[in-house]
């Protein structure tokens, strides 16, 4: 060959391997262009980053939790794991915001992960990997721990399936077992996974919200009458019930009273208040304030609901106000005739209601959330003893509180039907009688509330004035002397 003919071949040759090295590179640079940039290392927020908390309770079993967090974070996309939440949390309702440049930060994707971890899982997570099998041994008068290494198989229901060495083995029952490391998506506690792009600082303080269930807040009060009857005090107090599976420390605490109108979930778990007997404590005032159509309660300072722990504050103190007491028997709408002791009389219970007016002028005035009213009065030696509790409803400024504590002991209602004559064309008369006997060593007044079917009128004057305080109702005041009787007789015209 001559040499100018090897001259152009090898010019040639590093020409076509230039060209490809190029290509190469070219191709390269075009496939790192197109591949997407991998995400920064996980980062964690714990409790440890929390700078403020606040929780806003519903008397509706759902609270709204802001937690608020200084966080380090890296510029562009990265995951943020979110620790120390409630476990109890509804997902769809939580919403992340950088508190200074909220545009800065943007959330791309959110996960909850609530895999949380226990032996069982632990296995399910290492069915095709190595475990250590730990087995406690007696051995020379002592204890000794075996190790055995083995492959898990599978985890069914009927047990695990292992290989060890080149032998199948079911059935085994081992002290223990030691993993080499936690599997991937299985945690200690629940925790929110956030997948963010952050064009900000990275330092930020970012405020997480979100509903949580199982916790529930409920009013209880406690109603001291005096012994004379005429006027009483009353405390309410706030029960605050944490199942939420966090605690709630050092925060700012608001209960929100009134009808929440909420989408029924598909299963849903209520927390049972405990109930205990009432501590006196000095009072803890709440600030009140109408809210959309609820009624918000702030309390005034800082404090801590701890996971599983039933919880009071002091919500009102009212010193003296008026009570009035009421004994009233409520009749039947039908008349039983007995068969087996023809015209006797029935007995009605006669009920004992304490009854005062919800106004500022009385030391009272705020609004009163629905709850539970326990009242007390002292014996003759100064003991304050439990007489009676009921419920009352949300309760506005300016309203009657009226509560039914039991039934009368000493006094003794009978009700008898004297009379009754078919007129024709629909048309009836009946007459009544209702005997009040008073046991007690004051003279009483008893309210007696009469049901009465149809288009009704009296027939002559009854033996006390009666008035018809509805469409099917009339209503007596009957005073009965002490050691006393009273007999209420009224005739009824019914047409239907």
């Amino acid at each position: 060959m001559k040499p100018q003919t090897l001259r152009i071949i090898l010019i040639a040759t590093f020409a076509v391997a230039l060209v490809a090295v190029l290509a190469t590179r070219q191709s390269g640079a075009i496939h790192a262009a197109a591949s997407p940039l991998p995400l920064a290392a996980d980062h964690e927020s714990t409790m440890n980053d929390q700078t403020d908390l606040a929780i806003t309770v519903y008397n509706s079993n759902v609270a709204l939790v802001r937690d608020t967090r200084d966080v380090s974070m890296p510029a562009g996309d990265f995951q943020l794991r979110f620790m120390d939440i409630a476990s109890a949390v509804n997902p769809a309702s939580v919403h992340v915001r950088a508190l200074a440049n909220p545009e800065k930060l943007g959330v791309l994707e959110q996960d909850y992960e609530y895999d949380l971890l226990d032996a069982a899982k632990m296995l399910d997570k290492y069915v095709g990997r190595e475990v250590t099998l730990l087995r406690t041994v007696k051995k020379d008068n002592s204890t000794a721990v075996e190790e055995v290494k083995a492959t898990l198989l599978a985890n069914n229901a009927g047990g695990p399936v292992w290989r060890i060495g080149d032998a199948i083995q079911t059935g085994l029952t081992p002290d223990g077992y030691r993993f080499p490391a936690l599997p991937d998506n299985l945690y200690s506690h629940p925790t929110l996974v956030w997948t963010l792009n952050n064009t900000g600082a990275q330092r930020q303080k970012i405020e997480a919200s979100y509903l949580a269930n199982n916790v529930t807040w409920s009013a209880d009060y406690v109603l001291n009458i005096a012994r004379d009857d005429s006027s009483a005090s009353l405390d309410g107090w706030v029960t605050l019930v944490n199942n939420s599976g966090t605690a709630f420390k050092n925060a700012k605490l608001q209960l929100v009273a009134g009808e929440l109108n909420r989408v029924a979930p598909q299963a849903a778990g209520v927390a049972g208040a405990m109930q205990f007997e009432m501590r006196a404590a000095a009072p803890l005032p709440m600030q009140q304030e109408s809210f959309a159509e609820y009624h918000l309660y702030t309390l005034n300072r800082r404090t801590s609901v701890f996971d599983k722990e039933t919880k009071q504050v002091s919500m009102l103190t009212a010193p003296s106000f008026p009570v009035v007491k009421h004994f009233v028997v409520n009749g039947q709408s039908y008349y039983f005739r007995t068969r087996t002791q023809p015209g006797a009389a029935i007995k009605n219970p006669v009920q004992v209601y304490y009854k005062f007016k919800n106004e500022e002028k009385a030391g009272l005035g705020m609004p009163l959330p629905a709850g539970t009213i326990r009242a007390y009065q002292a014996d003759s030696h100064g003991g304050a003893l439990f007489i009676g509790e009921d419920r009352i409803d949300h309760t506005p400024k300016d309203e009657d509180v009226s509560i039914h504590v039991g039934d009368a002991f000493d006094i003794v209602a009978e009700r008898k039907q004297t009379d009754y004559k078919n007129l024709g064309a629909s048309t009836f008369e009946s007459e009544y009688e209702i005997t009040l006997r008073n046991h007690k060593d004051t003279a009483i007044t008893v309210e007696v509330n009469e049901p009465i079917g149809g288009d009704w009128e009296f027939v002559g004057t009854p033996s006390f004035p009666g008035t018809k305080t509805a469409a099917f109702a009339a209503q007596f005041q009957v005073p009965v002397a002490k050691d006393g009787t009273a007999v209420l007789k009224y005739r009824v015209r019914v047409r239907y």
